[in-house]
């Protein structure tokens, strides 16, 4: 049987959709409803607290990214393990990249999709205007549906009844499913690029859980289910995707390289690829059996002194150097693979030395933003010439980058030139950039 899904998106970021979203989640599968999780965009962190609550991976659904075939692929997996689909959205509904700021938003996967939208309103500071905010949004996009709303940080009783009251006045046909009171604390920590993490977050599952407790003391759970309807999305066939670096890679995962999206590590297990994980902060090293090593981003600025005296680690990723195998790392992974990296006080620490760069989290500057990236060599990711779209997030710099092939050329979601980035060294590779997908 086929599932059906609902989009969770809101007016603007900070409106508390991420944690209404998990205590959802929550509160479903303790009504034995059988749920998946999915993140608009290309965010890491966000998914991490709804695969925490639903009990299962959380893909990302990314308009801008993915290829068509890829971003069918995604729904109809999800679709065929579940009952009900929630999937975030990313900033406000109608917030994109390129140079309209519209592509790829949260409102545009809705329309592809045919996903009803319940948006999530930060009720602070308004009462009857809510309404005149709600009536915008729902005739902004004729062809994206918004179905309902769900009142978030509600002040009092009497603050309720005026939200409920306006919508019910001027918009009738729009499902008023319920107000959560701002009192109850439900933060989730945060540090440089969002919020920590959920295996990192010690709060994470008690937040989870009062969330979920007061969504089911005051959400229409039933009415939110009836909201819910298949896709409409048309292609629904499994496309390949990033090209595996080998038939056995060795995977790090830990809290030091948490940044591995599942719609990657799928499309390599569907392509027969064996995947061994291994944590270089347990002292973990690469399966010497292994053909390939992949170091996914995440937070080795952090871990650096951990990472330095994880010998065991650098000596398995040299030994498949040596061996020519192919290892590759993306953001948090490249700059492992560098010669040094300064931390937040200004210490120095050794890395791989697999290729010629420092990087620094000394002083902070933002890289944010979709990428498109033609390879400018052959590497087991394709020829010269392969093109691929990614994204960039990161706060580091780089001090230096030595000698050393270049690996992509990259513009920016509008076209914009922004030269060569990353190196590869003999069978050693990786940027800053996170891939997403092929490009046609």
């Amino acid at each position: 049987m086929t599932g059906r899904g609902l989009i969770l998106a809101a007016p603007a970021s900070g409106s508390g959709k991420t944690v209404v979203t998990a205590g959802l989640l929550r509160q479903l599968r303790r009504r034995g409803v059988r749920v998946a999780a999915a993140k608009v965009g290309p965010d890491f962190i966000d998914p991490t607290f709804h695969a925490l609550a639903s009990g299962a991976p959380c893909p990302n659904l990314d308009v801008w990214a993915m290829r068509p075939a890829t971003l069918a692929a995604v729904v109809a997996g999800l679709e065929a393990t579940a009952e009900l689909v929630l999937c975030e959205g990313v900033m406000g509904l109608f917030d994109g990249t390129g140079a309209d700021g519209e592509v790829g938003a949260t409102a545009e996967l809705a329309q592809i999709t045919g996903w009803p939208v319940v948006l999530v309103v930060d009720a602070r500071g308004q009462g009857a205007s809510a309404a005149a905010l709600l009536r915008g949004f729902a005739g902004h996009r004729p062809d994206v549906p918004i179905a309902g709303v769900i009142f978030n940080r509600v002040a009092s009783e009497r603050h309720r009844a005026l939200l409920t009251g306006a919508v019910a006045r001027h918009l009738p046909g729009l499902a008023i499913l319920g107000a959560l009171p701002a009192a109850p604390p439900l933060a989730l920590p945060s540090r440089h690029l969002g919020l920590v993490p959920a295996p990192e977050a010690d709060n994470a599952a008690a937040v989870i859980d009062r969330a979920a407790d007061l969504i089911g003391a005051c959400v229409d759970i039933d009415r939110l289910l009836e909201l819910a309807r298949p896709s409409t999305i048309a292609e629904a066939f499994a496309a390949a995707g990033i090209p595996p670096l080998g038939q056995h890679v060795a995977v790090a995962r830990d809290d030091a390289f948490c940044f591995a999206y599942p719609t990657l590590l799928d499309g390599w297990r569907r392509d027969g690829v064996e995947l061994s994980f291994f944590s270089p902060l347990a002292a973990g090293a690469p399966d010497p059996g292994a053909d390939a090593v992949y170091l996914p981003g995440g937070y080795p600025e952090l871990w650096a002194q951990q990472l330095a005296a994880a010998g065991a680690f650098f000596a398995g990723l040299r030994r498949a150097a040596a061996e020519g195998k192919p290892v590759y790392g993306e953001c948090g992974g490249y700059m492992v693979l560098g010669d040094g990296l300064v931390d937040g006080d200004g210490h120095r620490h050794a890395m791989a030395g697999l290729l010629p760069l420092k990087t620094s989290f000394a002083e902070h500057r933002l890289h944010l933003g979709y990428r498109c990236a033609t390879l400018l060599g052959k590497t087991p990711l394709g020829p010269a010439g392969s093109r691929f779209r990614g994204h960039e997030f990161h706060y580091a710099t780089i001090v230096r980058e030595g000698a050393g092939e270049p690996l992509w050329s990259v513009t920016d979601a509008a076209g914009a030139d922004l030269g060569n980035h990353g190196l590869r060294c003999d069978s050693v590779f990786g940027s800053f950039l996170h891939l997403i997908d092929t490009s046609d």
